[in-house]
């Protein structure tokens, strides 16, 4: 391997990506960028499968973001196929809206609901809680037991392997009640999905003279064989540390990737599945997504795993109190910078890994040729 490399990245998904690209076309420096994986991108990694349909391999990526510098950055390597998100969930033998809207209460209980009407009924059933600590206490606090037993009790079990009352208050917050009947999953501004597919996006932001991708390269096997200056990490933090104070707990996910001979298979994107007697957590079916047109179509069933590649730190007290651990460890070990959901050990949507890219990209650029540059880049970036 030659040596002469500025930054060594680990990890070719969004954070090692971004800063890859910023990296070299915004300083000139030369960047070495390396995933285990046999390919770049990440989790949003997505391909073609055997039938010619566009799937995502790691489970359904929809971009979406309230932060225009984000799009604007990325609007550099992609066009953009405008898409909005919307959920169901099968629920007593039902298709309803999740988040749960006034559709969703209407036909759950076979009423006809106003806005008014939902938002006295959602009241009426709430059941207020002094202390919210947990993920349980959100829910309950906000619609009462039997909209949770329904919709969240048994999806958050099988997705975390743990009961609601063990988690933090964060993992159910992020889905709200709505009294209207807006079933859009997501309400920012921006959404929309890369035309060509995440995928080609990617190609198109490595795809520079100062970069040199390696696929299939361990971190541990080549750190000792590779001359560089600083290294980039957007591994398990605690993996790269030997994991000296333990193992940080991580949930992953295993998926069942399907071809059937209809045109479509459910009507959005996204099925979830809360019956904890059911397996699988949700049905993707990709060409919502990504608009194909196509005489079959492509699903995946989705596994959640304790075991396996590390998709989503777990929202637990004592798991954050582990992280700081490493956290320190972190800040005393020179010339390595931690990124992305596995680096410090957050869950992230994809916009915000770009914009935590995009400014510890700054910070190194300050570091580097004084305090003008940054932001003039900033601004563009």
């Amino acid at each position: 391997m030659a040596a002469g490399f500025d930054y060594l990245i680990v990890g070719a998904g969004f954070a090692g990506s971004v800063l890859a690209e910023r990296l070299a076309a915004g300083l000139g420096k030369r960047v070495l960028i390396i995933d285990r994986r046999p390919h770049i991108g990440g989790n949003a990694y997505d391909h073609y499968n055997d039938d010619g349909i566009l799937i995502h391999r790691y489970g359904p990526h929809i971009f979406h973001t309230n932060a225009q510098r984000i799009v604007d950055y990325l609007s550099r390597f992609t066009q953009w196929r405008p898409y909005e998100h919307r959920v169901l969930a099968h629920v007593d033998d039902k298709l309803v809206p999740i988040p749960i809207n006034l559709t969703t209460l209407n036909r759950l209980y076979d009423l006809n609901l106003d806005p008014e009407d939902a938002a006295a009924f959602l009241a009426s059933r709430a059941e207020p809680v002094e202390d919210i600590r947990t993920s349980e206490d959100v829910v309950i606090n906000q619609v009462g037991h039997e909209l949770y037993q329904k919709f969240f009790r048994g999806y958050t079990r099988k997705q975390w392997g743990l009961d609601p009352s063990q988690l933090d208050k964060s993992v159910t917050s992020r889905v709200p009640t709505r009294t209207n009947t807006d079933d859009r999953y997501f309400l920012d501004e921006f959404q929309q999905m890369p035309l060509h597919g995440y995928t080609r996006m990617f190609e198109n932001m490595l795809d520079h003279p100062n970069i040199k991708i390696m696929l299939n390269a361990d971190f541990a096997e080549i750190r000792r064989e590779v001359s560089y200056k600083h290294l980039i990490y957007s591994g398990p933090i605690d993996e790269y540390f030997d994991y000296r104070y333990g193992k940080l707990p991580y949930r992953s996910l295993a998926f069942q990737h399907e071809t059937v001979d209809t045109e479509q298979f459910q009507p959005v994107a996204v099925v979830n599945y809360p019956d904890e007697a059911i397996s699988y957590t949700r049905i993707t079916e990709y060409k919502h997504l990504t608009g194909q047109t196509h005489p079959r179509t492509a699903l995946t069933y989705e596994f959640p795993r304790g075991e396996g590649d590390p998709y989503y730190p777990v929202p637990r007290p004592e798991n954050a109190e582990l992280y700081k651990k490493y956290q320190v460890l972190a800040e005393e070990t020179p010339d390595v910078t931690f990124v992305g959901r596995l680096g410090t050990y957050r869950y992230y949507n994809m916009d915000q890994v770009v914009g935590q890219a995009l400014a510890i990209f700054n910070r190194l650029a300050e570091a580097e040729v004084g305090s003008e540059l940054p932001l003039a880049l900033a601004r563009t970036g």
